[in-house]
Order: C-alpha cells, then sequence, then structure tokens
C-alpha cells in the first residue's frame, strides 16, 4: 500500500496527516507530537515512526511505502520573527543604499512620537553602492563598475557574509547588470547565498523588491540547510518518495524551488487553512467561508470568497515588507501556550508571549511557570487532565490552579475559576478581534459565512467567538486538530510570476503584451515539467495590477486570456471599474484612463487530494456515546456546574447534541457552550449554531449540512 503525509511544525506540536493512495485503503490517520523547536527534522522523524508503529511496520518499511510528503516549514518565518537569520550583505545602485532603512519614507505610526523604525536586515556598513544605472526603460545610462563589484566582494570575504542580495535600480527592465555582478561574486564567493532580485521579483516598486530580495538571502542559508538536513534523515530512514514544501500562497512547489526561492515560505505553515476550508465546505455545494486556526503558539484567520482565497502582494513579516504573493492570512499571539500577566495598571493581558512547547504550559510538567491559556482550560473543566492527547499524556491540575491563583487570581482579587475564565475571555476576545481584521474591516459582514474551525485549541473558543461576532454557524472537521496538514494534502503546485508592463490601456501593444504572457506561462510549464505533472492536469491564469492615471495603489483583477487575443480594452476596463468600486466604495468615469502596471501570471499543476469518506446515517442514539459528566464553567451562567461530556470519536452521522456540552475527541475538544447546538454530519464533522437561529442567514446552510 502506498501512503501520502501532510506534515506541518508548529510552535507547540508537529501535525501529521496519514492518507492512502488508494481508495477504500482506510480513512485519513491523525498523529501529533510535540515540536522540537532546535531541530525541527527530530519531531518529523519522530511522528513518522509512530506512523510506521501504528501500521505494524518497520520505520524503514513505511518510509520505503511513502510515496508523496508534503511539508510546511517555520524555519523561515522563525529566522525573520527572531532575527537569527544568515550574515547577509547588500549590493545596489549608489545612492540608494540606505532605501532599505528608509523604507518608503512613510511612519508606519504617524502620532506615536516614540515610533522607532524596524531594524534593517542588513547592517549599513554590508549595504554596499555599486556605480551602474538603467532608466525605467532598460536602457543603460552608466555602465556598471565591475571594479566596485570586486572591492564589495573582497570586503564580502573579509567579514564572512553568508547571504548576498542584489538589487540594482530598474533592473526589473534589464537584468544584465545584476547578471553580471551575480557571476563575479559567485566567481569569487561560490559558498554564500546569492538572492539576485530578477531572479525573485522583476517587478516596477524599488523599495518593495529590495526587501523582498533581502529577506530571501537572509532566510536562504537557514532553510537549505534544514533542506539538507530533512533529506539526510528521510533517506536514511528509506524514503524515496516526492517531497514537497508549501508555500505562501497556498500552494506547493518542489524542494529545489524552496531551496532558490526560500522566501516564498514565510506564511509556509498557515497558509494550507484556507484551501482545507475551502474543501470542507465545497462537498456541502458552499464556496465561501471563514477559517481559524488556534493552535499552542498563534491564531490565524483567513476569508474565502467564491472559492478564492485572498491574496496580497504587499504583505510584511515582522514589519518587513515582502512583495511576493501570499495568501492574506491575520495572525495574531494567541493560542493554547499564550501566557497570562498583568500589565502596569493592573488590566489582565493574553500573550503575544507563547510557553511553546519548551518547556511549555504549566500544566505540562516540563518546567513552565507561567499560567497559560490552556492552564485555563484545564481549570475550567473543558480539558480532561487524564485524557489530553488521547490519554498519551497526563495533565497537572493542581499545578496549572496554583500558577493561576498565584500570577492572576490573588493580584485581581478573584477565584480561581473567576481568574481563569478572565483568561478564556481576553484570549477569545483576541481572536475575535483577528476576524474582524479579515471581514468587518474590509467591508464583509462575517454573519454571511460559515467558520470553519480549526487547531487543537480552536474548538474550545468558538462558540465564545462567534457569540462575540453574532456568527450563526460554524464548522469543526473531524481533522481540525491538525488542519493545516491536512490542506496540505489538498493544496496544488503553484508557480507564480511577475512581469511589470506600464502602459495606459488606450495606448497598449496587445502583440507585445500577448508575447509576454506567453513567455511566463513557457516558464511556468519549464516548472511543471520539472515537478512531473501531465499537461491535462495544467491550468493558468492571468492578472493585472491596474490603477487610474496618477494613482499611487494599483487593483489586481484575474483577465480573460482571450480579452488580450481579441485587444478587447472594454472589457478590461469594466472589470477594472468594478473591482475598483469594490474595493473603495467609487469608480471615476467610463473613459478616465487606466494604467497596466503589472502582468501577474499562476500556473497551476493539480495534484492528487485525499478524498472523503460518506458516512451512512447512524440508526443508534446519541447517548449510546455519552461517557458521562464533567464540572466545567458556563459563560451563560458564571458558574461551575456538571455537563454532559461525549466521545467525539465515536460520533456517527445524524448525532446531535445540545449545549451545554463536551464533545471530547483524542486531539481537541468541542466546548458547546448553553447557547449553541451541534449535528455530526455524514463527513464526521460537527455543524454547530447557534439556538434560535432558523430564521438567520445560514438555515440553509445548516440544512444543508444534516
Amino acid at each position: 500500500m502506498k501512503y501520502r503525509i501532510g506534515i506541518d511544525v508548529g510552535g507547540t506540536f508537529t501535525d501529521f496527516l496519514l492518507t492512502t493512495v488508494e481508495r477504500g485503503g482506510f480513512a485519513p490517520k491523525i498523529f501529533k507530537v510535540l515540536s522540537t523547536p532546535k531541530d525541527p527534522s527530530q519531531a518529523l522523524i519522530g511522528g513518522l515512526n509512530e506512523m510506521a508503529t501504528s501500521l505494524s511496520l518497520s520505520l524503514r518499511e513505511f518510509a520505503a511505502s511513502v510515496e508523496t510528503i508534503v511539508h510546511g516549514t517555520t524555519v523561515t518565518t522563525n529566522a525573520v520573527l527572531t532575527h537569527r537569520g544568515a550574515k547577509t550583505a547588500l549590493l545596489t545602485t549608489r545612492g540608494v543604499r540606505d532605501a532599505l532603512e528608509m523604507r518608503r519614507g512613510i511612519r508606519e505610526e504617524q502620532y506615536n512620537n516614540r515610533y522607532q523604525n524596524v531594524e534593517p536586515l542588513v547592517p549599513r556598513h554590508l549595504r554596499i553602492p555599486i556605480s551602474g544605472r538603467m532608466n525605467y526603460r532598460g536602457d543603460v545610462i552608466e555602465e556598471l563598475s565591475e571594479s566596485d563589484v570586486q572591492e564589495a566582494v573582497t570586503l564580502l570575504k573579509r567579514e564572512r557574509v553568508e547571504a548576498v542580495a542584489i538589487c540594482f535600480m530598474n533592473s526589473f527592465a534589464n537584468p544584465s547588470h545584476e547578471k553580471r555582478a551575480s557571476e563575479i561574486v559567485m566567481e569569487h564567493l561560490p559558498e554564500v547565498y546569492l538572492s539576485p532580485s530578477y531572479e525573485l521579483i522583476p517587478s516596477i516598486r524599488f523599495y518593495d523588491r529590495l526587501s523582498s530580495t533581502v529577506l530571501n538571502g537572509y532566510v536562504g542559508p537557514k532553510l537549505n540547510s534544514y533542506l539538507t538536513q530533512l533529506e539526510r534523515s528521510l533517506k536514511e530512514i528509506g524514503f524515496c518518495g516526492v517531497l514537497r514544501i508549501m508555500q505562501s500562497n497556498g500552494g506547493v512547489m518542489s524542494i529545489e524551488t524552496a531551496r532558490q526561492k526560500p522566501a516564498l515560505t514565510l506564511l509556509s505553515g498557515p497558509a494550507a487553512g484556507p484551501g482545507a476550508g475551502l474543501r470542507y465546505v465545497q462537498v456541502h455545494g458552499k464556496e465561501s467561508c471563514m477559517t481559524v486556526d488556534m493552535g499552542g503558539t498563534s491564531f490565524d484567520a483567513a476569508l474565502i470568497q467564491e472559492g478564492v482565497p485572498a491574496v496580497v502582494t504587499d504583505g510584511e513579516i515582522n514589519r518587513h515588507r515582502i512583495a511576493l504573493p501570499m495568501l492574506d492570512i491575520v495572525t495574531i499571539g494567541a493560542g493554547g501556550g499564550s501566557i497570562g500577566w498583568l500589565d502596569e495598571g493592573g488590566l489582565l493581558q493574553m500573550g503575544p508571549q507563547s510557553a511553546g512547547a519548551d518547556p511549555g504550559p504549566v500544566c505540562y510538567g516540563k518546567g513552565g511557570v507561567e499560567p497559560t491559556c490552556t492552564d485555563a482550560n484545564l481549570v475550567l473543566g473543558y480539558l480532561s487532565a487524564e485524557y489530553f492527547a488521547g490519554g498519551q499524556m497526563r495533565l497537572d491540575y493542581e499545578a496549572a490552579h496554583r500558577a493561576i491563583e498565584e500570577r492572576v487570581a490573588k493580584p485581581l482579587k478573584l477565584s480561581v475559576e473567576e481568574a481563569a475564565f478572565g483568561m478564556y475571555q481576553v484570549v477569545s476576545y483576541n481572536m475575535a478581534q483577528g476576524v474582524r481584521e479579515v471581514s468587518i474591516k474590509r467591508g464583509i459582514d462575517p454573519r454571511e459565512f460559515p467558520m470553519v474551525v480549526a487547531g487543537g485549541a480552536g474548538p474550545l473558543h468558538a462558540c465564545q467567538i462567534c457569540q462575540e461576532l453574532e456568527i450563526p454557524t460554524f464548522v469543526v472537521p473531524r481533522e481540525s486538530s491538525i488542519f493545516c496538514a491536512a490542506g496540505m494534502l489538498m493544496s496544488d503546485l503553484h508557480h507564480d510570476f511577475v512581469s511589470s508592463f506600464v502602459s495606459r490601456l488606450d495606448q497598449m501593444n496587445w502583440k507585445e503584451l500577448s508575447a509576454t504572457i506567453k513567455q511566463l506561462i513557457r516558464r511556468g510549464d519549464q516548472l511543471l515539467d520539472e515537478d512531473g505533472i501531465d499537461s491535462s492536469e495544467r491550468s493558468y491564469s492571468v492578472k493585472f495590477d491596474c490603477r487610474y492615471v496618477k494613482q499611487f495603489h494599483e487593483v489586481s483583477f484575474e483577465v480573460d486570456p482571450k480579452w488580450i487575443e481579441q485587444s478587447h480594452i472594454q472589457a478590461v476596463a469594466s472589470l477594472f471599474h468594478w473591482e475598483h468600486e469594490k474595493l473603495y466604495g467609487y469608480r471615476l468615469a467610463d473613459d478616465a484612463p487606466i494604467e497596466l502596471i503589472n502582468i501577474r501570471c499562476r500556473s497551476l499543476g493539480r495534484t492528487k487530494k485525499p478524498h472523503f469518506v460518506e458516512e451512512e446515517r447512524s440508526s443508534d442514539h446519541f447517548s449510546s456515546i455519552l461517557k458521562g459528566e464533567r464540572l466545567a464553567y458556563l459563560p451563560e451562567e458564571r458558574r461551575m456546574r456538571y455537563i454532559s461530556l461525549f466521545d467525539g470519536d465515536r460520533a456517527r452521522h445524524g448525532f446531535s447534541f445540545e449545549g451545554p456540552a463536551l464533545i471530547e475527541q483524542k486531539n481537541t475538544t468541542l466546548f458547546l457552550s448553553s447557547n449553541f447546538s451541534a449535528t455530526c454530519d455524514r463527513y464526521g464533522s460537527f455543524v454547530v449554531y447557534r439556538k434560535g437561529s432558523d430564521k438567520n442567514l445560514n438555515l440553509d446552510f445548516k440544512e444543508r449540512w444534516l
């Protein structure tokens, strides 16, 4: 039997989803192990060993039968967040060496007098000016000074840099100077990681291109070292299948592409979530949803409309600009490991500091002393001390109770249960704010979208989040605890390309435009050939970045390639007007001049997907899975009392549950507050809806799922 595995390395746990290639093999299996931050590959190999044991195979036998591994990594993300990337130098055009520090010249917090700029990833003495200049058309104004590059190489040798970023003015129009500088650097410093902008992001806007290129170089050696170690470890246990890496745009890529463009992995893990959420609602006829994922360290929220997750090309990571395509995901420091603390004014705060996997929450018994969200959930009765992780890990209730009492309850003069519920409320409110960021702040009413809830801790807080935002319906997938790992197996290969093409629509050279698009598609085909994707499994999409003449920001929208072949200017203009009005609430006259800035092309290679197994409606009564009762805190009543406890792993299609109740699974627990009810659908997921919401927006959705 052949297997496919999705792996998501998180701050606290490393998640695995094991599926078979053949239909009818077995239902997907979930595995979780504690992460090993010092060497993430250790947890990965440990998880593979657990899978082999569960199948009664040796590790080598199992590894040899694995066809594909799709892996999401936080190596590059953590390198930027902790400023522990490679020692990086920058070669750039003389006169603009400080652009990396000046950024766009706009202070992020205009009214904050104590505001300090983010520290550049490359110190000034390693930002080296090089003579030579192109104009915006790509014409050479001043020849490249090769002697400047040679002198720079001498300095870089002395400084023992690990990576070199090269970004010259207007190289998107003519990359010849960057190519020559790259050749000189590689001739004398073959061991360094080279990151030229023309290979990564050949587009207009110098600072965006500069920052992205530096980020790429900064994380390159770290990712390359990790992937080399991972490949070696997998080879040692007998793996000879395909290893793919999750990228920030929601697709997967080969390990070779990841090495060449490591900045594509800066949101590698969370990017699998929106695609997974979409699959869980698509099987029921829905094409829009919100996804939330609460893990051990962070909380991610995203919006999917009409089958398409929102994508941005002007994102940031730790305040560093990145202009590569990435899913529009809001991430905040709110997870099971988020630490509860009191600020200078005596107000209770949760996070963003996290206990992580080492030492972890106090109740883990690994040396943690700061009370966390997980400790609060244990004290409130939402978690079981004996059945955490299916009984594989026993939690220390007394230690959690003592930590909350000493550090939160006594200073606030509250009972331990009141203090724990305060922690629960604060972290739930913080997560509701994250959902507002992807919905209300963008003119979207969250009540109109089902919410797909994921993460080991997410289902514990979902009712509180939905109560805060008046969301009537949410879905907890059977695989919610390893949501992103599941999403990785549902993702296709994506290759994104961009080319600046500045022209007014009414002055467009349509033949040249068409030739540029065909060239980008050919580049995509070359990579898909290397990925081994059959031509019948490929598709392409083209987007334009346009703006009204003299505007600063562009609007990105997808166009039909037939319009370019037919020089259909009116169709392109109409679509731009419509998108502009949707985003900003207004449009100019139909004859207002429109300017094209960039062409974006995505080449997609479809991959095999895990199939959903439908269950027959069970004739058993839901009481057959009643485990008993547990003392738990009810938000509506503001007190502890005994509520029903059910075995969620044995729940079957048609089972219904009335809150308050706890539905306990091996890897997560769903807490139903008094205002919510739930039904187990035919795919094993729990559909939860607010009581009395029959007349609400999602009645049709609720009925579809039953």
